[in-house]
C-alpha cells in the first residue's frame, strides 16, 4: 500500500466505525449503497421525455391545431395521452375514474401510451383492460393518433406529444400535480414547466393547481374537487382501534423521511399504539411496525379501521388519502401547507407544521381524544356525498365549453364546416 494512501483507509475506517456507533449496520449499508449507485449512475440523468419531442417542440413558434366540433347528435371523441399504468396507481385510478363518467355521458375515449422506455405494450395494455377496466382503443402514440375532438395530456412529457401531434382537437391539460417540483432544479424541471406555457386548457385536481397556473403562467384552467369512493372506504364503529396509520412513499414529494421520524418520536411517547405502514416497502425503520406494502382498497379500509389517527404528507398537491383515512373514521393529520387547505375543505383534518415534533404532537393528541368516537362517526359523515360523480361533472362541463368556445354567434355555414 503506497504511503499517502494509509492515512486515506485509517480515516475512512475510523468513520464506518463512527457511523456503527451512530445509526448501526444498517447507517454504513446506506451510505456504501449510496456511494456505489452515485459511481456507477450515468453523468447524464435519464429523462421521461424523448429528446426528439422536446426538440420538435418549439414554443417559440406556437402550434396551431385544427379544433373540429361535434356534431349534436355524435359523440365527443377524446385521445387519452398518459404513461403506461401499474395497478393501483393513484393518478391512473382518477384518469380512468373521469373516462368512465364521460363515456356514460355521449363521449368515446381512446388511451394512447406514451412510452419512451419501449415497453411491453400488451403487458400495460391487459392492465388498463383488467385493473382500470377500460374497453376502448388502447395504442401507442409512436403510431400517431387519429382525429379527434379534443387530446388530453395528463403528465408532463405526454405534453409533448399532444403539442407535437398533427391530429385534430382541442388540447387539454389533465393536471393532478405541480410537476416541476417532481425533480430537483435541473432540465427535467425546466422541461415540466415549459409545459404550462404550451397554450393548452387545463383541467386540475383541486383550486390550488388551476389558481397557480392561471396566476404564474396565464394559462386557462378550470379544476374539479375531489371525490372519495365511499362504496369501499367505511366507517365500521363494531372494530377495535389500536394504532395509527401511515402512507408512506419513497417518493420526495411525499416527505418519507419526515414521517419516519416523527413516527419515531411518537413511538416512544406512545409504545403500546400500533404502527401501521402502506405504500412502498419501508426495510428496518428505528421502532416496531407492521408492514402492509401494496394494499388493496379492501385492505386499507380494514387498516384505517384499525387506526386512531393517519399520517399522510403533501409537500406539492396532496393525494386521496385524507378523503379515505375520514370515510373510515380514521383522522388524517397532514402537514400545513397552503395547498392542502385549500383542497382539503374539511373541518376534521387536523394539520401540523412539517416538523417531527410537531406531527408527532398531533398524533398524541388523538390517541388521547376524549370524544374520539364522536370525532370518528363525525368524520366519515363529513365524506359521505363526496363521491366522484361530481368531479365529472364539472369536467364534463369544462371541456365542452371549451371545444365550442370561440364559436358563439358563429355562421352556420362556418359551423357545419367545422362540424365531425
Amino acid at each position: 500500500m503506497a504511503a499517502h494512501t494509509f492515512p486515506l483507509v485509517m480515516r475512512r475506517l475510523r468513520q464506518v466505525q463512527r457511523i456503527f456507533q451512530s445509526e448501526g449496520a444498517g447507517g454504513v449499508s446506506n451510505r456504501i449503497r449510496s456511494r456505489l449507485a452515485e459511481q456507477i449512475r450515468p453523468k447524464s440523468a435519464a429523462l421521461p421525455v424523448r429528446r426528439s419531442d422536446v426538440l420538435a417542440a418549439d414554443l417559440a413558434r406556437p402550434t396551431f391545431h385544427l379544433k373540429r366540433l361535434p356534431a349534436p347528435d355524435k359523440l365527443i371523441v377524446l385521445n387519452w395521452i398518459m404513461s403506461p399504468p401499474a395497478p393501483g396507481s393513484g393518478g391512473h385510478t382518477t384518469i380512468f375514474r373521469i373516462i368512465r363518467h364521460l363515456e356514460k355521458n355521449g363521449y368515446s375515449n381512446r388511451v394512447y401510451f406514451y412510452d419512451p422506455h419501449q415497453s411491453d405494450h400488451s403487458y400495460y395494455e391487459n392492465i388498463v383492460r383488467r385493473y382500470y377496466e377500460f374497453q376502448g382503443p388502447v395504442d401507442n402514440v409512436d403510431n400517431g393518433m387519429r382525429d379527434a375532438h379534443g387530446v388530453v395530456a395528463t403528465s408532463w412529457p405526454t405534453a409533448y406529444a399532444a403539442y407535437n401531434s398533427a391530429c385534430t382537437g382541442k388540447r387539454f391539460y389533465f393536471v393532478q400535480d405541480y410537476e416541476p417540483f417532481f425533480h430537483p432544479v435541473s432540465t427535467a424541471s425546466v422541461l415540466a414547466e415549459n409545459t404550462y406555457r404550451m397554450n393548452f386548457h387545463g383541467i386540475t385536481a383541486g383550486r390550488w393547481l388551476a389558481t397557480k397556473l392561471q396566476a404564474e403562467y396565464g394559462m386557462t384552467a378550470d379544476f374539479f374537487d375531489f371525490g372519495c369512493d365511499t362504496s369501499r372506504y367505511v366507517y365500521d364503529e363494531r372494530v377495535e382501534r389500536k394504532g395509527v396509520v401511515y402512507y408512506g412513499r419513497s417518493d420526495a414529494r411525499r416527505g418519507f423521511e419526515l414521517g419516519i421520524m416523527a413516527l419515531e418520536i411518537f413511538s416512544k411517547h406512545c409504545p403500546n399504539v400500533e404502527i401501521h405502514l402502506y405504500g412502498d416497502k419501508a426495510g428496518p425503520l428505528p421502532f416496531d411496525y407492521v408492514d402492509h406494502g401494496w394494499a388493496t382498497p379492501e385492505r386499507l379500509n380494514e387498516i384505517y379501521n384499525r387506526c386512531f389517527a393517519g399520517l399522510s404528507l403533501s409537500l406539492t398537491n396532496v393525494s386521496l388519502v385524507p378523503y379515505e383515512m375520514l370515510a373510515a373514521g380514521c383522522i388524517p393529520v397532514i402537514n400545513e401547507a397552503e395547498q392542502n387547505r385549500l383542497v382539503l375543505d374539511n373541518p376534521f383534518v387536523r394539520y401540523a407544521e412539517p416538523t417531527p415534533q410537531a406531527l408527532a404532537a398531533e398524533l398524541e393528541i388523538l390517541i388521547n381524544a376524549q370524544n374520539a368516537q364522536q370525532l370518528r362517526q363525525q368524520a366519515a359523515l363529513s365524506v359521505s356525498s363526496a363521491d366522484w360523480e361530481q368531479a365529472g361533472i364539472k369536467v364534463n362541463s369544462a371541456i365542452r365549453r371549451a371545444i365550442q368556445a370561440g364559436y358563439e354567434g358563429a355562421s352556420p355555414r362556418l359551423l357545419s364546416s367545422l362540424i365531425e
